[in-house]
């Protein structure tokens, strides 16, 4: 009875399109208030889930990438990348996903990176003869990759509810992050071929490329600073979104000029609307998490998970697939609070290390904001052409999908991916 009401009302909710957290919401609260649990329990959940210390990078995190994006600093980057690509078949859009590889080093948002980007390469691409539905899906592709390059919101996210250590998380992102990365640049590669997808007009010259390159420094600091931080033992993550947020004010107004009083008001309005979707989310996931586990719905769920394999290679590929079905539907902060807690019973029966698990999931994730209905990459690039995410979009996103979760089934088939760095820095220890 308890699990039909928790996830029956979860479920319908989100099938007649009522936005992702009130569904959680109503479904923990409805929970609480029908069971019995305790009102004053609601105002507590809300209040724990969110007052956490690690959780305060988050709007430290979008609001660096959005000065940075304000400052114009992708712009510098971008031109290098272009320059360096040239006038090979499908150079734009090679170079827009080298471009998203970069980026997630700065934004740990898909959609901020698909906005930004998106501005920079979409229309330059079309105006090269590249199909829009084409020159959308690569950046929405590529932008997913924020969440998975550090820094991350997704690990942020995870570390907070698995007490995996997030500078570990981050360091062990970047290889895979770089697979997925490489396997999108072949899959773009070819289709640029087969379509006749040109690069840019002219190579550039040493000259120019060596120009660009001085124009880009500031850019190519900023991810050498943020993470460098973390690595060097100077700041914890948290402090390292807040030396991110101070660098780019330095560069957008000292070195570029670019941030302005108007634009640093704007791009702090943006953060709090970013940060408070993502902490109503968190709150509402918890409310739902709290009320489910309390009710006995979570140890039911996770020892019925648990029985279905003792095999954990078996375990990861179910997982996997669970997870990029959700991903259709729902967001990666919603996926994580709902399906961690059944989960993590089975990670540590089955013995499976939970940086690992963590890399697996957040790839699986990204693929998620490329996957329809709920493709929120697609639908920032989509809006970027005056479209909607319709069939000629979905024929070119698909093969990306594809690269991708031939991708995810690599890093799954070999753990030392994701555990390589981690392992390497010393900052992780199974």
């Amino acid at each position: 009875m308890a699990a039909l009401l928790v996830f029956g009302i979860f479920i319908v909710l989100i099938i007649i399109g009522v936005p992702i957290g009130i569904s959680l919401g109503t479904a923990g609260i409805g929970a609480i208030v029908n069971f019995g649990l305790g009102i004053p329990m609601i105002s507590r959940n809300f209040e724990a889930n969110i007052s956490k210390f690690p959780l305060i990078a988050i709007p430290f995190f979008i609001l660096a990438g959005t000065l940075m994006d304000k400052a114009k600093i992708v712009d510098g980057i971008s031109r290098f990348i272009i320059l360096l690509v040239g006038k090979r078949r499908g150079g734009l859009a090679v170079a827009g996903v080298i471009t998203c590889i970069f980026w997630g080093a700065v934004s740990g948002s898909g959609p901020a990176t698909a906005a930004a980007l998106g501005l920079v390469f979409i229309m330059p691409m079309i105006k090269q003869g590249y199909n829009k539905y084409f020159a959308a899906a690569t950046i929405a592709a590529g932008a997913g990759l924020s969440i998975v390059i550090p820094p991350s919101i997704a690990f942020i996210v995870y570390g907070n509810l698995t007490n995996v250590s997030v500078g570990a998380l981050f360091l062990g992102g970047i290889l895979p992050g770089v697979l997925v990365g490489l396997f999108l640049i072949g899959v773009v590669y070819i289709i640029s071929r087969r379509n006749n997808f040109r690069g840019a007009d002219e190579s550039g010259t040493p000259k120019e490329i060596l120009k660009a390159f001085v124009g880009s420094f500031w850019a190519l600091l900023a991810p050498v600073i943020i993470l460098g931080s973390i690595y060097a033992g100077i700041a914890t993550p948290t402090e390292s979104a807040i030396i991110g947020v101070f660098y780019a004010l330095f560069v957008g107004v000292f070195i570029y000029r670019t941030i302005t009083i108007n634009v640093l008001f704007q791009a702090m309005a943006d953060t709090v609307v970013g940060s408070a979707v993502v902490m109503f989310v968190v709150s509402m996931a918890g409310i739902f998490s709290w009320a489910a586990s309390t009710l006995g719905v979570i140890d039911a769920a996770a020892g019925l998970v648990s029985s279905l394999t003792t095999n954990k290679l078996v375990f990861m590929f179910l997982t996997m697939v669970i997870v990029l079905i959700a991903g259709m539907f729902l967001d990666a902060i919603s996926i994580m609070y709902v399906f961690m807690p059944i989960i993590m019973p089975a990670l540590a029966a089955l013995h499976i290390d939970p940086l690992y698990f963590g890399i697996c999931l957040t790839v699986a994730l990204a693929i998620g904001q490329i996957t329809p209905p709920v493709a929120v990459n697609l639908y920032v690039t989509a809006n970027l052409i005056k479209s909607n995410i319709d069939n000629e979009m979905i024929k070119f996103v698909l093969p990306m999908v594809y690269a991708a979760v031939f991708a995810l089934v690599v890093i799954v088939l070999i753990p030392r991916i994701s555990l390589y760095l981690p392992l390497l820095s010393k900052l992780y220890t199974p």
